[in-house]
């Protein structure tokens, strides 16, 4: 095995021989986490995520436990990429917003501003073929449109189900790496922005599953029981949400 790579500023340690598990290959990464997650990466490459301490024993222990998961994300189809990294912000393109398209039509205009019109997400800007300054215009319009509708959905969602005491301390909205929503065990949500870009009940779940988090912080029965109870068909809605990539992430993540 290659000597660890330390990074002292994250503390991580990087251990670059792969490791074989029931046919499958995966290399292993430790560092200040509480919990051990399995990645399948865009390229069917798996990457382990473990605590410092975590025994190798215990590394093979989960990956044999998650290998039918595994394998199903090696042979899965490629999944959709939420980010317009690929995008040119051509006029007649077409983008994502809660869960329909719109093709943007772009205005020649001395105030820039993006609105939607009908099936249209129009733009406008004094110089119609800057595409760099389209980017930016519509990319700010969906961080606008996420932090509205999400600050809408968590008030409305943590007061209909009133009786479990839900309490958010606050709400954090931005692009994240590798998941589409978190909990902090101080109560603090933060959401993925690039969920403004799918079906409102898709976001009301991934919501609600942050919420849960606010009365167990793991993913255990007593967490799953709840959330059924919220979302009765919560499993369709993961299996619908599966079919995307968040943020920058390159493929599938077990938590």
């Amino acid at each position: 095995m290659d000597a660890p790579r330390v990074n002292n500023n994250h503390i991580k340690i990087h251990l670059n021989s792969h490791f074989i598990m029931d046919a499958i290959k995966y290399n292993v990464i430790l560092s200040r986490r509480r919990s051990i997650s399995i990645t399948v990466r865009s390229d069917k490459s798996v990457i382990v995520r473990a605590p410092l301490r975590t025994s190798m024993r215990s590394i093979e222990k989960f990956v044999q436990m998650k290998s039918s998961w595994i394998q199903k994300h090696i042979n899965s189809e490629p999944r959709v990429k939420l980010t317009d990294t690929n995008k040119d912000f051509n006029d007649g393109e077409f983008f994502l917003f809660l869960g329909r398209e719109f093709k943007i039509r772009k205005i020649v205009s001395v105030d820039n501003f993006v609105r939607l019109n009908e099936n249209l997400i129009e733009v406008g800007q004094t110089d119609p073929g800057n595409n760099n300054m389209t980017r930016l215009l519509i990319s700010r319009w969906y961080t606008i449109k996420a932090r509205e509708i999400f600050t809408e959905r968590l008030k409305e969602i943590s007061g209909k189900f009133s009786e479990y005491g839900f309490s958010p301390t606050g709400l954090v909205i931005r692009q994240l790496k590798s998941r589409w929503g978190s909990c902090t065990s101080k109560g603090r949500i933060t959401l993925n922005s690039e969920l403004v870009k799918l079906e409102p009940g898709v976001i009301d779940y991934v919501i609600i599953h942050e919420l849960c988090h606010l009365k167990y912080h793991n993913h255990g029965r007593d967490y799953y029981n709840l959330l059924e109870r919220l979302v009765p068909d919560y499993k369709l809605i993961r299996k619908e949400l599966r079919k995307y990539i968040p943020g920058l992430l390159k493929g599938s993540q077990y938590f």
